[in-house]
């Protein structure tokens, strides 16, 4: 007998966060409510930046691996969260168009809301931790 593979909401996914136990406990929780097929983690805004470069220059258009879901926590190192949003709308708008960006964070500042909604009226914000109410929300 054939094993059906659980059929996902979205292909692809990217966690920042500078904190590995969050990535980690986000990543269970994105695998557990079948979200996405692969998880991308990164703990750095610059790191992932980088990455999504790269993905968008070696993509193709008949083989899509770049995230259609980017989670992204506010305080982070060097760049943080507000940063990394505002480079990647710069850096591939096309892109930036057409993907989901949540900021997961632990922020109940509401100019930190506000802040976001500036950048782009699509921008959700959500409070640590990830559950499964928050994924269906997306």
């Amino acid at each position: 007998m054939k094993r059906k593979e659980p059929t996902h909401t979205y292909n692809y996914a990217m966690l920042i966060d500078d904190n590995e136990l969050d990535n980690f406990i986000n990543q269970k929780t994105i695998e557990a409510n079948h979200f996405a097929n692969k998880v991308y983690i990164t703990s750095g805004s610059k790191s992932a930046l980088e990455f999504l470069k790269n993905l968008e220059i070696s993509g193709s258009k008949n083989f899509n691996i770049f995230p259609e879901v980017i989670f992204v926590d506010l305080n982070m190192p060097m760049i943080d969260g507000f940063q990394f949003i505002e480079n990647l709308k710069t850096l591939l708008p096309n892109k930036f168009a057409e993907l989901k960006v949540v900021i997961l964070t632990s922020s109940i500042t509401p100019s930190d809301k506000e802040r976001a909604l500036k950048i782009s009226k699509d921008i959700m914000f959500l409070n640590k931790p990830l559950t499964k109410e928050m994924l269906n929300q997306i």
